[in-house]
Formats: C-alpha cells, sequence, structure tokens
C-alpha cells in the first residue's frame, strides 16, 4: 500500500514526553504502540474489543473554540494510533509509582484491598483518575458510572467501589460527618467502644487527592491547535491508508473519490469488525478535524448536533438544555438521554459519535428507533450539495445500510422539541444492565389533541426485532385517531404480536422473549403516558398504587465486612490474622507489576498464532501452509510433524493429541501454528493457512445426544446410602424433575500467555507460564521435546487469574510453543487473543440433572435418586474426577437416609471443559436444592423450613461413611437468619409482592458444606525453599502459584510470624521448578493449607538454627544474629515439606475420607425483579462463612466476595452459546457477559463465623478459594421465588422450571404474565434454533 508517497509525522505527547511518529502504520492501535514499541506495559491487553477496560488510558485535547482542555477515557485497544495527532495521552505509568509517588487513586485501589490478580487494576485506576480530572469531588452515581466498562474477574468489585467512595463528598456517607466510626469498617452500633470493630483499611492513612499535583496539558500542544491554516494529514501502512482532512471541502472530495472509504471517528465499530471478522478497508478517512462536524445549533423548532460529536458531549448537552426549557418541550430530550446513560461503557461512548452510530443502522442500536420515533433528520452533505432526510423506517434499509448514497455524509441530525400533549418513551432490555448490546430496544411517541385523550399522531419503532430498526405502521394505525384507553390498547397488543413476527430460527435466538419485550414495553409506556395525562387533569383515573411500574433501585450502599480481633496477647509484629494487603497490589495500582506479557521481547523472538478446526466432526483432507509460507514475517509453520517427542497426552487412558493429524472432534482443535517475526504477521499467515475437510456423519453436542448414543467418558460413577427403591415405597409423596445447567466460561482477564526461551545449549529452555501447575508444564514440555526435565525451567512470577482454567490446557499451548522454540532456536512467544482463548480452552462442565425425591407430608427427605450429565467435550481433561466431585458433594448440607447418585461425562463434539473454581460442586449442590425448593413447593411450604428440616444434626456421617460434626454448618445457617433479619424482611417480600403487580421480590437462603483437599492423597504434599542473606533478608520459594487469591501474602505472614521478623524482610520473587521440584497444582482451595505448612516447617527449621545465637546475645538484632549464624558456618538455608493428609476414596467400596475437611456458609439473598423485562438487582446479601481462624481477613473476605460474585454471573448472567454446528458465538465481553459493577447487591454484607477453629489446616484456618462460589446460587432461587410470587397471579402455583443461569428471558419467560402467554410457544424439534440448548 506504501506506495513511496511522503507520510505525514504524527505528534502526540505521552505522559508528558513528546512522541513523533514518521511511518505510523494506519493499522496499529495505541495499546500495540504503547505495549511494544514504548514498553509501556501497565496498559494491559484484555479482550481487544473494547468490552473489558483493562487498557483503559486518558486522552485530552484542547479546544481552541472554547480554550479548554477537556480529559476522557478511552479504550487503547481501539484507538487508531493515528488518531492522536496533537493529543495528550496519560497511562497509569504516567500518574504516579512506586519508585516516585503513588497516586492517591493507585493508593486507594491497593489498601482498600481493591486489586487482586491486578490485571484489571490499571484500567480502574485510570477510569477513576479520569473522572477525578474532571470533577474532583465525584458522586457515588458517577463512580458507578466510570467503572461501568471495566470488568473484574476477582474481587466482585466491592472492595474497588469502597476504596473509590472515599473520594466522595456525599452527605449520606457517614464516613463525611465526622463520626469517626464508619459503616464501611463494619461499624454496626455507634454505642460500641472503637476498640471492638476492626476495620479492613485506615481511610485516615489516605493521601489527600491534590489536583494542583497532576501532569499539566503540553503548552505546544495548544499552540498546535490553535495554529491557524490545519494541514491534511496521510499515513500509509503496509495494508491501508488514513486521511485526516482539515476542511469539509476536502472531505468531500475525499468522499466523492472513494466512496467505499468509512468514515471514522470512534473506532467502536469499524475497529472491532477489523479485528474480528477480517475486513480490511484499504483507505479510511478520519474526519475528526472538520470543524463542522462537531458544531452544535439552536433553533426554534429543536437543536442542530453535529454528527462527529462523542455520544458523551451528546448526552451531557441534552442533560444541560433539560433544565433551560418547559418539560412539555424536552419528553425526547429526556427520553435520548435516558437511552444515552445505558449505552456502551464511559470509554466506547467518549469516543463514539453520533453520525457514526446512526450510519452503523446497527439492528439493535439504542438510539436510532428514538430518533426515528422522535421525527429527527439527518442534513447530508456531497458534491452534488446538501439534503436533508428524515430518520424513518425508509432510512434504515437493511442490515447495516442506510439510504444514504456512498459518497453522501452525515453533517448533522436535527432533534426536535416536543410539543404540548406529546409523550416521548425509551425501553431497553439488556443481557446485563450497563455495557451491553440490548437484546430489543423501542422508541415510542404519541401526541395527543389539546386537552383530550384523543390520539392525534403516534410512532413507535423497535431494535432488534429484525435485520433493520423496524416500525410498527399497522399498530399505529390501530392507535391513531382513536382515544386512549384499555380498548384501543388492548386491540394494538394483538396487533403488535401479528406485526412484529420474528422466524423461530432468527439469528440471536430468544425469540419468545423478544415478541414478549415488544408487548410489555408498549404496556409500560401506556402506564407512563396514563401517569402523565392524569398529571395533565385530562383524565382523572387514578392508576392503582399496585399496578405503576417504578424504576429498580440502583444505588450502592455501604456494606459490612466483620471479623474477628487477634487476640491481645499477639505480638504487634506478627502479621497473622491481621487484615494486610495483598504484597503486590501497589505494584499492580502503579502498573509496574510484570506478567508474562509485560516480560520484554528478546532479540530474534518469534510470535505463534494457532490454526484450529473450523467443523466438529471431521477427516482433514489437506492442509496447506505454502501461502502462508509467502507472506512478509512469517519464519515456519508447525505441525504434529514436527514434534520431536510424544505427539499426545495421556489422561485415564484416553490420548489428546497436541496437534490434529487425521481427525477433528470440535470446532477449535487445535491443527497447526504459524510462527513470524511480529503478532500481525503470525495472524495473517494463519489466515492464510488453508484446511480441506470432509465432514464425519453424527456430530454430539447435547447431553441427551451423548446418552442416547451412550457417549461417556469412563469410569461412570455409582453411590448409594439406605435402599432407595424400598424406600420409595413407604412416602407420603413422590416427585421427578429435571435441571439443566449451562457452562461458564472463565474469563480470567490475561489470556493464557507464554514465553519460551532456548538456552543455547544442551537443550536447556526457559518457560516463562501463565500457568496454576508449573510441574505439569515442566514435564509436559521434557516429554513433547524428548528431553529430560532437569534441562526445562518453567517460571511463573503471577497470574492475571486462572480460576481452574490454566493447568490442562496451557500445558499443551506450551508443549507446541516450545516445539517452535526448539525448531527455530528462537525465543518464542504465544498469547491467545481473547477469541481464540474462549474458543480453544474449554469451560465449566454443563450438566443435566434428573431426579426423584421421596418425602413425607411434614417436609422430611427419605429418598433421592439422581443422575448427573456432564458434557465433558471432546477430550477427557479432567471430567472424570469433576463426575466424581459432583457425587462426592450431592448431599450438600442434607441427611437424606436413602440417596442414590450417578454420574457420567459426556463425550460430544464441543471444545473440552476442563476444572473451574468449584469443580462440579456448585453443579452438583444447585440440582439439589433445586429438588429441595420443589419439594416446599408441592408441599407449599417456605423453603427454608424444608432446608432445616433436612439438615444434617449432632455427630453425622456422609453417604461416602466420613464422620464429621455439621455444628459449624448450623452456626453458619442461624447467624445468617439473624444478620439478615430473615423472618421480618420475608414478610416485608411478601407484603411489597401484594401491593405490586409487575414487580416481585424473592428471597432465599442457602447453605454449603464444601470438601476441602486433593482426594488424590499425593497432590497434598508441598515443598518449600528459604533463603537467609547475609545482611538478614530472606527469600521465600514454594510450590503454589500466585492468581490473585493473595497466596504469596499468606506465605509471607506465615515466614514472618515463624522468624519473629517483619513482612518487609521477606521477599519471593517467583514460583519455579528449579527451586521447588515437583509441586501440585495451587487449586482445590488447598494452596494456603499445604504449602503455608511447608513454608512453616523450613522457616521454624532455620529459627532453632540461629537459637544459640540468640541466647548468647539476647539483646543483639535479627541481623547480628544472622551474621554470627554465618561466622560459625551454619547453614542458613533449608527445605521445608509438608506431607499433607492421606486422602483416598474408594468407588468399589464406596467409602472413603476424599477431604481433611469441611467449609461451611451460608448465604441469603433478596432481589428485586421486573415481571415485564425479567430485569433484576439483588438488593441485599448476607454471607455467613465458616472459615476457622483467617489468617488473613482482608484476602479471605476478599476471595469470599469475588467467588459469590462469579457464582452470581454462573448462575444469572452467563451464557455459552453454540451454532447448530458447534461452533462458538460467545466469544468475548461483547457476546458473553460476566458481572460487572452494575450486578453488585445493593447491600453486600461478609461475616466471618467467629470462635471456630480448624485443627487440620495452618493456624486452625480453612481454604475458601472456591466454596462460596456455589452461594452465589442464593441469587437464582431469589429471583425463582419472586417469578413463584409473579406466577401465582396468574393463578400458577407449584413447582415449576427454571433452568440456570436465569437470565433475563428465562426469569421473564417463568413469571407468565399475560404479556408472555400471549406468545404462541413453539415445539422444540419443529425448527432449527439459531443456538444449541447445551
Amino acid at each position: 500500500m506504501s506506495s513511496g508517497k511522503e507520510a505525514d509525522i504524527l505528534c502526540f505527547f505521552i505522559n508528558g514526553k513528546k512522541v513523533t511518529e514518521n511511518n505510523v502504520d494506519p493499522e496499529t492501535t495505541l495499546l500495540s504502540f504503547l505495549r511494544e514499541k514504548l514498553r509501556l506495559t501497565g496498559t494491559k491487553y484484555g479482550c481487544g474489543g473494547g468490552g473489558c477496560g483493562a487498557c483503559t488510558v486518558m486522552v485530552s485535547r484542547h479546544q481552541p473554540a472554547t480554550k479548554t482542555i477537556t480529559h476522557y477515557s478511552v479504550n487503547a485497544c481501539l484507538l487508531p494510533l493515528c488518531q492522536l495527532h496533537g493529543a495528550a495521552v496519560t497511562t497509569v505509568e504516567g500518574i504516579g509509582s512506586t519508585k516516585t509517588r503513588i497516586h492517591p487513586v493507585q493508593e486507594r485501589i491497593a489498601k482498600s484491598h481493591g486489586s487482586q490478580c491486578g490485571f484489571c487494576t490499571p484500567g480502574m485506576v485510570m477510569s477513576m483518575y479520569t473522572l477525578l480530572r474532571n470533577k474532583p469531588q465525584p458522586t457515588m452515581e458517577d463512580i458507578t458510572q466510570t467503572l461501568a466498562g471495566n470488568l473484574c474477574r476477582c474481587t466482585g468489585y466491592r472492595p474497588i467501589v469502597d476504596g473509590c467512595r472515599t473520594f466522595c463528598q456525599e452527605a449520606n456517607c457517614c464516613q463525611v460527618n465526622g463520626g469517626g466510626a464508619c459503616c464501611l469498617n463494619g461499624e454496626q452500633d455507634a454505642d460500641e467502644p472503637e476498640l471492638e470493630t476492626p476495620q479492613l483499611f485506615d481511610k485516615e492513612e489516605f493521601l489527600p487527592l491534590d489536583p494542583t499535583q497532576e501532569l499539566i496539558f503540553p503548552p505546544e500542544l495548544i499552540l498546535m491547535s490553535e495554529a491557524a491554516n490545519p494541514k491534511t494529514l496521510t499515513f500509509y501502512g503496509e495494508r491501508m491508508s488514513w486521511v485526516s482532512p482539515a476542511s469539509l471541502e476536502e472531505l468531500i472530495q475525499l468522499k466523492t473519490r472513494n466512496p467505499k472509504a468509512p468514515l471514522v471517528v470512534g473506532n467502536t465499530n469499524i475497529g472491532p469488525d477489523m479485528k474480528f471478522k477480517g475486513i480490511l478497508h484499504p483507505l479510511i478517512i478520519s474526519p475528526t478535524r472538520v470543524m463542522e462536524l462537531f458544531e452544535v445549533t439552536r433553533t426554534p423548532q429543536g437543536v442542530w448536533v453535529g454528527a462527529g460529536c462523542s455520544l458523551t458531549e451528546v448526552w451531557s448537552l441534552l442533560k444541560h438544555l433539560v433544565p433551560q426549557f418547559p418539560e412539555e418541550e424536552t419528553e425526547l430530550f429526556r427520553a435520548l438521554s435516558q437511552q444515552l446513560g445505558y449505552l456502551g461503557s464511559q470509554q466506547i461512548r467518549n469516543v463514539s459519535s453520533l453520525g457514526g452510530h446512526i450510519m452503523s443502522a446497527n439492528p439493535n442500536s439504542d438510539l436510532n428507533p428514538v430518533l426515528a420515533a422522535g421525527n429527527c433528520k439527518v442534513s447530508v452533505i456531497s458534491d452534488g450539495g446538501r439534503r436533508q432526510l428524515p430518520l424513518n423506517q425508509d432510512f434504515f434499509v437493511s442490515f447495516g445500510k442506510t439510504l444514504l448514497k456512498p459518497e453522501e455524509i452525515v453533517l448533522s441530525v436535527f432533534i426536535p422539541f416536543s410539543r404540548k400533549g406529546e409523550f416521548v418513551g425509551a425501553f431497553r432490555q439488556a443481557p446485563r444492565k450497563e455495557s451491553s448490546f440490548p437484546t430489543v430496544t423501542t422508541g415510542m411517541r404519541v401526541l395527543f389533541s389539546k386537552g383530550s385523550r384523543l390520539v392525534q399522531d403516534v410512532s413507535i419503532y423497535f431494535g432488534g426485532m429484525g435485520p433493520t430498526t423496524v416500525s410498527a405502521t399497522r399498530t399505529c394505525a390501530a392507535i391513531a385517531t382513536r382515544s386512549w384507553d384499555d380498548e384501543t390498547l388492548s386491540r394494538a397488543y394483538d396487533v403488535l404480536l401479528d406485526e412484529l413476527v420474528l422466524p423461530l430460527s432468527a439469528p440471536g435466538g430468544k425469540v419468545q422473549f423478544r415478541r414478549s419485550l415488544t408487548l410489555s414495553f408498549l404496556f409500560k409506556f401506556n402506564m407512563e403516558v396514563l401517569q402523565k395525562l392524569r398529571g395533565m387533569n385530562v383524565t382523572t383515573e387514578e392508576l392503582p398504587e399496585r399496578m405503576q411500574i417504578q424504576p429498580l433501585p440502583r444505588e450502592i450502599q455501604p456494606g459490612l465486612q466483620e471479623f474477628q480481633h487477634v487476640s491481645k496477647h499477639q505480638s504487634d509484629q506478627d502479621p497473622v490474622g491481621r487484615p494486610t494487603m495483598h504484597r503486590s497490589a501497589l505494584i499492580q495500582a502503579t502498573g509496574e507489576a510484570v506478567y508474562c506479557d509485560d516480560i520484554p521481547i528478546i532479540d530474534g523472538e518469534l510470535f505463534l498464532v494457532l490454526v484450529t478446526s473450523s467443523r466438529a466432526h471431521a477427516k482433514i483432507t489437506r492442509l496447506d501452509v505454502s501461502e502462508a509460507l509467502r507472506l512478509p514475517g512469517v519464519v515456519d509453520v508447525i505441525t504434529a510433524k514436527d514434534i520431536p517427542g510424544k505427539k499426545v497426552r495421556a489422561l485415564f487412558g484416553y490420548e489428546e493429541e497436541l496437534l490434529a493429524q487425521t481427525e477433528v472432534s470440535c470446532v477449535g482443535q487445535m491443527l497447526c501454528a504459524v510462527i513470524a517475526d511480529t503478532r500481525v504477521h503470525a495472524k495473517q499467515g494463519a489466515a492464510a493457512v488453508k484446511v480441506g475437510y470432509e465432514d464425519l456423519p453424527d456430530p454430539v453436542f447435547t447431553s441427551e445426544e451423548a446418552i442416547e448414543k451412550s457417549s461417556f467418558f469412563e469410569p461412570r460413577r455409582r453411590i448409594e446410602r439406605g435402599n432407595v427403591t424400598e424406600a420409595f415405597e413407604t412416602v407420603d409423596q413422590v416427585h421427578e424433575g429435571e435441571f439443566r445447567m449451562g457452562g461458564q466460561e472463565h474469563f480470567y482477564l490475561e489470556t493464557q500467555s507464554m514465553l519460551v526461551v532456548p538456552v543455547g545449549e544442551e537443550t536447556e529452555f526457559n518457560a516463562y507460564v501463565s500457568t496454576q501447575w508449573p510441574t505439569l508444564t515442566q514435564e509436559a514440555i521434557a516429554e513433547t521435546l524428548s528431553i529430560p526435565s532437569n534441562r526445562v525451567t518453567c517460571h511463573v512470577k503471577r497470574v492475571g487469574g486462572a480460576f481452574g482454567g490454566k493447568v490442562m490446557k496451557t500445558a499443551i499451548l506450551a508443549c507446541i510453543t516450545s516445539v517452535a522454540a526448539w525448531k527455530t532456536n528462537r525465543a518464542v512467544r504465544c498469547v491467545l487473543e481473547r477469541g481464540e482463548d474462549m474458543l480453544i480452552t474449554g469451560a465449566r462442565h454443563p450438566v443435566l440433572g434428573k431426579y426423584k425425591v421421596g418425602f413425607m407430608n411434614d417436609g422430611r427427605i427419605v429418598a433421592a435418586d439422581i443422575q448427573y450429565y456432564a458434557n465433558a467435550g471432546n477430550t477427557v481433561d479432567e471430567s472424570p474426577l469433576v463426575a466424581e466431585k459432583i457425587l462426592l458433594h450431592f448431599d450438600n448440607a442434607y441427611n437424606i437416609p436413602n440417596l442414590r447418585g450417578q454420574a457420567a461425562a459426556c463425550r460430544t463434539n464441543l471444545p473440552s471443559n476442563t476444572a473451574f473454581r468449584g469443580f462440579g460442586v456448585p453443579q452438583s449442590v444447585v440440582i439439589v436444592e433445586n429438588m429441595l425448593n420443589d419439594v416446599a413447593a408441592v408441599l407449599r411450604r417456605p423453603a427454608d423450613q424444608i432446608r432445616e428440616i433436612n439438615m444434617y444434626k449432632g455427630p453425622s456421617v456422609t453417604h461416602y461413611k466420613f464422620e464429621f460434626s455439621p455444628e459449624n454448618l448450623l452456626r453458619c445457617w442461624e447467624e445468617c437468619k439473624v444478620k439478615s433479619d430473615y423472618g421480618a424482611r420475608r414478610r416485608a417480600a411478601d407484603q411489597f409482592n401484594q401491593q405490586n403487580r409487575w414487580k416481585k421480590r424473592g428471597m432465599s437462603i442457602i447453605p454449603i458444606k464444601y470438601g476441602i483437599a486433593f482426594s488424590d492423597g499425593f497432590l497434598n504434599q508441598a515443598a518449600a525453599l528459604v533463603h537467609i542473606y547475609k545482611d538478614g533478608s530472606v527469600l521465600l520459594a514454594h510450590g503454589g502459584t500466585e492468581l490473585g487469591q493473595g497466596l504469596h501474602t499468606k506465605m509471607q505472614q506465615v515466614a514472618s510470624r515463624e522468624l519473629h521478623i517483619p513482612p518487609s524482610k521477606i521477599y519471593i520473587s517467583e514460583t519455579s521448578t528449579n527451586t521447588v521440584p515437583n509441586t501440585s497444582p495451587s487449586a482445590a482451595s488447598f494452596g494456603t493449607d499445604a504449602n503455608g505448612m511447608a513454608v512453616k516447617n523450613a522457616c521454624q527449621t532455620l529459627y532453632q538454627r540461629l537459637e544459640p545465637f540468640r541466647q548468647k546475645n539476647p539483646k543483639g538484632s535479627w541481623e547480628k544474629w544472622v551474621q554470627a549464624a554465618y561466622l560459625e558456618k551454619i547453614s542458613l538455608s533449608t527445605t521445608g515439606f509438608y506431607r499433607g493428609p492421606d486422602l483416598y476414596m474408594d468407588w468399589d467400596k464406596v467409602e472413603g475420607r476424599p477431604y481433611a475437611y469441611f467449609t461451611y456458609g451460608v448465604c441469603c439473598c433478596e432481589v428485586e425483579l421486573d415481571c415485564l423485562t425479567g430485569d433484576y438487582r439483588t438488593l441485599r446479601t448476607d454471607i455467613v462463612m465458616d472459615i476457622g481462624r483467617s489468617v488473613n481477613p482482608s484476602v479471605d473476605i476478599g476471595q469470599i466476595e469475588g467467588s459469590f460474585m462469579q457464582g452470581l454471573g454462573l448462575f444469572t448472567l452467563e451464557e455459552l452459546k453454540f451454532s447448530p454446528s458447534g461452533f462458538l458465538y460467545t466469544r468475548g465481553p461483547s457476546q458473553y457477559k460476566i458481572p460487572a459493577v452494575c450486578d453488585v447487591p445493593l447491600v453486600f454484607n461478609v461475616y466471618l463465623l467467629p470462635d471456630s477453629d480448624n485443627p487440620h489446616a495452618i493456624y486452625s484456618s480453612k481454604g475458601i478459594g472456591e466454596p462460596v462460589l456455589f452461594l452465589g446460587s442464593s441469587v437464582f432461587f431469589a429471583i425463582k421465588d419472586a417469578a413463584a410470587a409473579a406466577r401465582s397471579e396468574s393463578g400458577l402455583v407449584g413447582p415449576f422450571s427454571l433452568d440456570s443461569p436465569a437470565t433475563p428471558e428465562r426469569a421473564c419467560l417463568a413469571c407468565a404474565s399475560p404479556f408472555t402467554q400471549k406468545i404462541p410457544s413453539s415445539k422444540p424439534g419443529s425448527f432449527q434454533p439459531w443456538a444449541l440448548n447445551i
């Protein structure tokens, strides 16, 4: 493309330093420039599509017209570098560092424990920093809006919000009222003395925010922006050119000559298309310097808004205009403003333009239906002159196409004032409340004849109901010229239902839900209109209170975090039991923490990109790499033939190929790998590999298909206690049911990352891998390269989240990368893109459960028979172990005398599923809890009573003959009922439900009993290595990896206690196989238990060695004793070891001791559900956990909150969607929704059970990583409770089916409102759905 033409020089500033670039490739984004060119690696790659916020930075520009400087946050992954001419960019490194001084935002997020794995932290910091630059005293609303576009998978957001809340100046926060004690810190009763309530952090210690200390905007850029006669800028890249014209005339000429060239302002539409769909535009025109596109003009009829204005600017303009005019004139402004509050994230709105939003003609646009209903119009210009076009049904021609001619440019958009008697409504429903494309969206407008109910004009548009924004013309005709009353509207509902029909296999699915939303939205608009007519005294009818529709509450309140003080006798120097900040939190908040892909590029390093199968079940007929090898930068293609050692990984008697050779068994299976000099070239090479397939018959995708074809991985497991068959004969009632539970993507913020470096002699390799199990990676690489393990060292500094997903597949990816390094004798880096990661690495097992339960009329369950079918995918992975753990936990907290369970791992043609936090337990227990709910529904009794009747009490024995005491479980249950005020709130919820027809509240209280440790006894061992240096500093290494769970922090606390020195003297560099060999995975909530004991063992040995020197010099310092020992030739280095408990499970005898002990917990949740849309809010969550004596309450409470939020995602939000041919649709944050700040319970309380001991683990603590995840199901059961209240309004009682996750779609349909009942239901099997029901 670069035809030897002279490109312009790009000039901008980064962190106060001037950057001038001569040859900018228009395909380069700010993110890759920061990370690869400038080595500013604090800005992270999380998704590449503007959906996660990990790459957030601040851009500042000077506005010559107003002589002001604007600061706004952006996603660096979407921002083309070419766009930055004249801008100042601030990254996380630019605002503070531990070497100079840290910024208050960095300090508060770290010290309030808002950084666990730390990968999302720089993005959070920069979003908050930008807000404070614009508004040093923000409101809570500002903060939640700012953080809406930043995802975090570890913390559950509560500590991040609390850290940011300290900048708030709101009267309603008791912190501001000078009381000293604050609800934030868990103070319940102001009369208690200060000492009684330990706090997670002390806000008095924080640095004050001083806005005068920020970086100034570079004066050179002010002069640049004010210079007369700006010139056109042109940049040429390898494949495309970029032109930024300086005047409107020039823009028109450019567009006339290049009608196909897209106009790019925010790159939020073209950018993802180029990145994810491979669309290439040879020329891009960027009109950001054409002033006419940014002008705002008021007329008596309304406002003309420049098409280049960002959505943030449009929103603030509307908010600014609304109070200046009478309410009746601003109906449309308010409706648009409401939609803008939910459209995208702050980072997206800051760059996305109004004209771009309209012209992208997205079928589920948030604004287009409102603009169309509101009679807006656009002014377009071309060399043929100007014309105005109304935004109506004719404007949106087809998917992504409008009425404009290719050479025409949208100049501005007219938004009219509304008239007296005119009302405008806007509604949307999305999979997640914020930062989510809507499922259905609508704009509705009605104009009444003066002072009457007679409809003069009406206009209704929908998004998400077809390939374009659609007008409900026939429905409008049924309403126009008639009186707005029940008769007219009930006719309108029928016409609308008939008019907007979606084919059953429509793209996006959810057909019944989408159709019912159109009716619900019209009904909601009707309610609003009736209220307004009453306000204008047109009607006198009072709308009954219970029919009114209020929005769901959304204000996040401060929560409580209660834990026990350490004993009075504990030394002040001993950190165990105290809330200690994560040891890397500050460097994570400043961007200094080094993750795998932050390791500097090594000379000659190559980048590896995988080629994966596009068929689910087929023979490979050809693999043609010739075209790929011809491309620039491509060095080689690695296939199975290149592997010198083992070409497969063997497990449970099954083999998994590293690279497929003759046959593929899922979409996303790895075929070969392209290595090139850069990431971009490797990606282009992978796209050029040609693969031929011959499809094989009858692929298996669902558990039902696997059952029908008997497609399972052995062994299948069965367990029985008592005699189930006989017991069914003796019961009062029998009930049968089934429950489906979807899978869950790990969505660790750091994708799979590795770097394999050949040392250059004797086949030695250093592998830097983001893994939970360095030893497995080491062994796998050694076997693949056919070399001994002692030649491979696997290093893990820290991992940006893992949750079970960085064990098995990570080892396979590292093997492939190591073959490339071995073959080329060069360092090779492999970092998966988010979509590849989601496609290749598998997820949590979806499970189908079928149950039969026998019970007495008093609620006692006498017998239960449950069958579990887990969808394992195409390879065995750890699925048989997941099936075993399902059966070991399916009693949960209940003593059912006759209990039978069977579990099978189904072999299907989906990507192989793998370990995920909870390892089968959430799937196992939710089916049991659903069964108990059904029993309660049959008996018309409250579910909590049925739970209580059937709980283990007194000395107990599990179904595998393991004796335990449930005393702490029962204590948690009682404590949770008291702390949550369950009885009173249950009554209040029932009363609320009687007073509200369209909103219902639901409550649930759910227990968990979770077995800790590996049931394979040999995995419970651990080792540590401790060195004391002559200056008294200590270097500690152990076998666990730091995944964000605070393991290194706890190990530092253990060493500090045992050596009697402050933690500041102890350093942990990394986990590596050359310091501690033969380690176990950091998994099963056992990391602290095992490694803590090994560290303790080593430190005690060293402390004893120093004993003679302490006795000789009792008043000496630690350093003096160490030096004396060295001079006496005493070894200051030792290993520590812990054998771990000898656990086992004998499946033939069906008995064993698979767990060291149980962690118990109980969670109470209350939700408020909008029955018309299925939208809900978690109003309050109270969790009581028995975790023994916490080693670090801040870390443990962080684990509890993060785990709960991950569970909330699993049970209410996260849906993996596969096409009928087995292709994963949901391959990034725009399609797959994990919980965001908007999903945090509005009141979130965590209580650690006091006075609990655990003799089986270090310092009497308990493992906590996994157990709480299941408690997220309490939100699911609260939604189900609210849906039951809604169903009773329609006369429906008794058990009903609600599968997990309880998405808005499922919740809405379960409520069975009159509108959903109007939609004819479709018979499964009579059509091919858009997505498989996995």
